[in-house]
């Protein structure tokens, strides 16, 4: 696996050898190396949650005109980008995007963890002091930034033009919430009503273009409707899994196409707008909004430049349920890029082809469903987390006596009972090196790393160095666990997820279109989703985000 770290272009082309050094130079060098005028009226940041690089480039000769070739003909595309962090999960993504700082300084270690001081359960845009607007409030759901102990590029614009508008929308919280930063406003699909909604953190009420989206209840014409596959050839998806396998999730709507939303149910209600997600209409409905956001707000509708990001979340559902192997995920892939290419189409008319740009990225990318890996001959399995935890607790017992010892999962590490560590006049990097020997023993399991190792700063091998980019002092346990290649944590019987520092988690498409800013053409170059914010504001004439930790993307266009 190549080391994808940020890093100078001078460093990176030292390290390859001549040939590739030229493919590159001659790849940066089609266009001339000329900032462009004028900045963009709007900015378009795009995330499609779970989407792996290889699955954009398996399916290319069956994409649309203008949908991801728009980005690929005609825009310029970086086939070796990579997240830098190791615990490569959808918060943790979301959070460096714009900021281009790792969790190592955002504190956004991962979805949910376990507070190592007071022990009590965190959520990553959890905040009791906020409610939603129009709904009822869950605990431990996102409600604001107030985790985020980071500015974006989002925030630096509206510091410096708080004319600028900032817009953040997903369907999910924290897909909308971290890329809209401090002084955006987040907008988040809800699964209890099928329409948007913000939190009073952003707004006291919720603004009438959104109150008017909601009122013609746009979720609802989904329901009954059929997700048909969309190439019409059967042979079409010969690249691809067929349905039905026994791994493959069968909640939702199922895992066979033709399938129907909201079959069985009278009416829509909140099961079916639960079920919209793992389905390509999801999707749809999240660019209607970001369409209705458009209008509403008036963004890119004059020359002070707004930024939009929309992060796009039924594919990571999809993937989740059915593996990115699999028939289903390659299908609502390409339904996802001709709701692209409309979407695109909505922002050349409205707001001019010339005075927009887009940059379309992944917060992870997807392990194969470990059954179907085996069945190809791969080492892959899954451990059961109570089985580990057991393992390290057994070993702790035999070493220091009575335990309990592992006290709770946190993210991808483990808490121990520190005060038992205590009263027993124990080191506790002891401890933690014994229950990483432990853990190790434990089939499936590749590393166990400790404080100690996590919070140094020297030299070290790939994996450590990503997980100490996702590792912060204060919110990340002391143990954290690496399975091996092939591998995840998990006692079910179907369906996969992400969350590695392996390539099949960490390479993820990013993706520009805007010719006057960005130039066209594949970049080879090794580069991390942690550059895109401190390009951003190059382009923009901004100060980078003050924590962030990547470089100046390699783009032709700009002088580096």
């Amino acid at each position: 696996m190549s080391h994808c770290h940020p890093r100078p272009l001078a460093r990176t082309l030292a390290g390859l050898s001549a040939a590739c050094a030229l493919v590159l130079l001659q790849a940066c060098s089609t266009l001339p190396q000329t900032a462009p005028a004028a900045p963009p009226r709007l900015v378009v940041f795009m995330a499609v949650d779970g989407l792996p690089m290889r699955q954009v480039l398996a399916y290319r000769d069956q994409l649309a005109e203008d949908g991801f070739r728009r980005f690929l003909d005609r825009g310029l595309w970086f086939s070796e980008a990579h997240h830098g962090h190791g615990y490569t999960v959808t918060a943790a993504g979301h959070s460096v995007m714009l900021s281009g700082a790792y969790p190592q300084r955002s504190s956004i270690i991962g979805n949910e963890w376990v507070d190592p001081q007071t022990r009590e359960d965190r959520y990553n845009t959890d905040d009791p002091a906020h409610h939603y607007l129009g709904h009822a409030t869950p605990a431990l759901v996102g409600t604001s930034p107030r985790n985020y102990r980071v500015e974006t590029v989002g925030d630096v614009l509206r510091t410096l033009h708080p004319e600028a508008r900032m817009i953040g929308i997903s369907g999910k919280d924290r897909g909308a919430i971290l890329p809209a930063g401090h002084k955006g406003t987040a907008y988040l699909y809800m699964q209890s009503s099928g329409g948007f909604t913000t939190s009073d953190y952003y707004l006291p009420e919720l603004p009438a273009w959104v109150r008017t989206f909601n009122d013609a209840h746009p979720a609802d014409r989904y329901f009954g409707r059929s997700w048909e596959p969309l190439l019409k050839d059967p042979h079409a998806y010969d690249r691809s899994v067929p349905d039905g396998q026994p791994w493959q999730s069968t909640g939702g709507n199922g895992n066979h196409l033709p399938a129907v939303v909201g079959a069985g149910m009278s009416a829509p209600g909140p099961a079916f707008w639960a079920n919209l997600l793992p389905s390509p209409f999801a999707d749809e409905l999240t660019l209607d909004f970001a369409r209705a956001a458009i209008e509403g707000e008036q963004l890119g509708a004059d020359d002070t430049t707004d930024l939009l990001s929309i992060s796009l979340s039924s594919h990571d559902y999809i993937n989740h349920a059915f593996g990115p192997e699999s028939r289903l995920s390659h299908d609502h892939f390409l339904h996802l890029d001709r709701y692209l290419q409309a979407f695109f189409r909505t922002l050349d008319e409205r707001v001019g082809r010339d005075r927009y740009m887009v940059v379309l990225t992944a917060d992870h990318g997807f392990l194969d469903t470990p059954e179907w890996a085996r069945s190809q001959g791969r080492d892959a399995g899954r451990v059961p987390l109570k089985t580990l935890m057991s393992a390290v607790d057994e070993g702790l017992v035999r070493e220091f006596g009575e335990g309990p010892w592992v006290t709770h999962w946190s993210g991808t590490g483990m808490l121990f009972d520190e005060a038992r560590i205590q009263a027993r006049g124990l080191d506790r990097d002891r401890v933690y090196a014994s229950a990483a020997h432990a853990a190790e023993q434990v089939p499936g399991i590749a590393a166990a790393l400790t404080r100690a190792q996590l919070s140094g700063t020297g030299p070290a091998p790939e994996v450590l160095s990503r997980m100490r980019l996702s590792w912060h002092p204060d919110a990340a346990a002391p143990l954290q666990i690496v399975v091996k290649p092939g591998w995840m944590i998990s006692s079910k019987t179907t369906g996969t997820t992400h969350g590695s520092p392996y390539r099949y988690d960490t390479h993820v498409p990013i993706l520009a279109w805007g010719p006057a800013w960005w130039g066209r053409g594949e970049v080879r170059q090794p580069v991390a989703v942690a550059d895109i914010a401190p390009t951003l504001a190059r382009m923009l004439d901004l100060p980078a985000p003050r924590d962030a930790q990547g470089q100046v993307l390699p783009v032709p266009r700009l002088k580096q």
